[in-house]
């Protein structure tokens, strides 16, 4: 089946979209080819691959890859297959290694990809493929970059600078780090792994979706405040209480939070007011941070609270609790969620145990505020395979966004800019080759 550009441009309307973008699995395979590898992809965190040997493994779209670390330093992104039968190289998600050994044939690759050795070798003399040839070598994805220890990379030459990608959106991440004493990030052990069954952009458009809160989020959130102040009262600290209770804040709460937009799909909420400001202090964090910074500069640093950036298509940061989450699709019905957790270097042990605290009650699937969302995500996936409408609705505050001076585009909290934005992107991702077959996508 060919899908022309035209057909596609037909699914997104400035007000609402198509419902197949979300159930048609032909639509799900050119995703994957033009958008997952098609532009700038979240691999990893340096910290990930610290030393020298040091390597992941993961996927861009539909293509397995190993981020690892070579012996001059480097972080390099390597397709996981072997060069010669193009067997997977490695299945261990984890781990360091001085060399790559194929388990097929054994040959032996550097952390670089370079070939260092072939078994009896002298049967490739005269072939073509002999020393001097690249095609011994593993080989690099089109391109990686990292921007302050974020390493995002790219399968298409046909890229933007990375920078230039992330453009005001990439201020979420130097708050993150700056939030470090030593204006550095680490990437600890272990990882939130779910999956879920639906559609990844439910995912993706949930994270800034700020008026689904208050009902969704109404059984946990509402509930665990409800007990606590009959269990304890109000003016015991409970810190777990501190992270549920601001999900059910109310309309104006969260309308007065604002998100943001940017080109590329980017944005982020939080403007305004923010569900993370009111936590209580750790002053020994205070005072680590005006050591390195200065009262008026950290000051600075902690004005900003955002609730969820998101660089589309597949990272989402919380720079006021150093974690991430990953979105990995599947299948059009699909998509594993994995969160990563940071810890702020120089800063108190504490930091780290509220960032675990938080993941746990909102991003665990067996806990309480994740359960809600995926609830929902299951009942959109299943809701949109009926015919009642072909369409689903964006229009909300349409035409009353604000241009903000750094590029961004500034809107009320509940506004559907957010959905408008990133299905700009998807549709400017989508069409930006020509017509395709796809079966060919696949």
């Amino acid at each position: 089946m060919l899908v022309t550009n035209e057909q596609l441009d037909g699914l997104v309307r400035a007000d609402e979209v198509h419902r197949s973008v979300y159930v048609d699995p032909a639509i799900f395979d050119l995703e994957m080819k033009r958008i997952f590898e098609g532009t700038w992809i979240f691999v990893g965190h340096d910290s990930q691959v610290a030393k020298p040997g040091d390597f992941i493994t993961t996927m861009i779209g539909r293509q397995s890859v190993i981020m690892t670390r070579s012996k001059g330093g480097q972080v390099h992104v390597l397709y996981n297959r072997c060069a010669h039968k193009g067997a997977e190289l490695t299945s261990e998600r984890e781990g360091n290694t001085k060399t790559f050994r194929c388990g097929y044939h054994g040959w032996v690759f550097g952390n670089d990809g370079t070939c260092m050795h072939i078994p009896a070798e002298p049967g490739y003399d005269d072939t073509g493929f002999g020393p001097d040839s690249c095609k011994r070598n593993l080989q690099s994805v089109a391109k990686v970059d990292i921007y302050r220890g974020f390493v995002f990379a790219s399968l298409s030459e046909d890229v933007p600078p990375l920078t230039e990608w992330l453009g005001g959106a990439a201020t979420s991440i130097d708050n993150m780090v700056d939030r470090s004493p030593e204006g550095e990030l680490e990437c600890v052990k272990g990882v939130l792994r779910y999956r879920h069954d639906s559609n990844w952009k439910f995912f993706v458009e949930n994270l800034n979706d700020l008026l689904h809160a208050v009902v969704a989020h109404n059984s946990s959130s509402f509930t665990a405040r409800r007990v606590a102040k009959q269990e304890v009262g109000e003016d015991v600290v409970i810190p777990a209480i501190e992270i549920l209770a601001p999900f059910t804040s109310g309309y104006s709460f969260f309308d007065q939070m604002g998100v943001m937009t940017y080109p590329n799909g980017h944005s982020f909420s939080g403007t305004g007011k923010s569900i993370h400001a009111a936590y209580s202090d750790i002053p020994d964090y205070q005072n680590a941070m005006e050591a390195a910074y200065g009262e008026e500069r950290t000051k600075e640093i902690f004005s900003t609270n955002r609730h969820n950036t998101v660089y589309y298509p597949s990272l989402t940061i919380k720079g006021a609790i150093q974690a991430i989450r990953v979105v990995r699709p599947i299948s059009v019905n699909e998509t594993v969620i994995e969160t990563y957790h940071l810890r702020l270097k120089g800063a108190p042990e504490q930091l780290l145990k509220r960032t675990i605290l938080y993941s746990n009650l909102i991003n665990s699937s067996a806990m309480l505020v994740g359960p809600d969302d995926a609830e929902q995500y299951r009942r959109m996936q299943k809701g949109l395979m009926t015919q009642a409408n072909d369409w689903v609705s964006m229009h909300r505050y349409l035409g009353r966004e604000e241009e903000d001076k750094d590029g961004g585009t500034q809107a009320i909290g509940s506004s559907d800019i957010v959905f408008r934005n990133q299905f700009k992107e998807w549709l400017r991702l989508m069409t930006k080759g020509s017509d395709a077959s796809l079966e060919d996508a696949a």
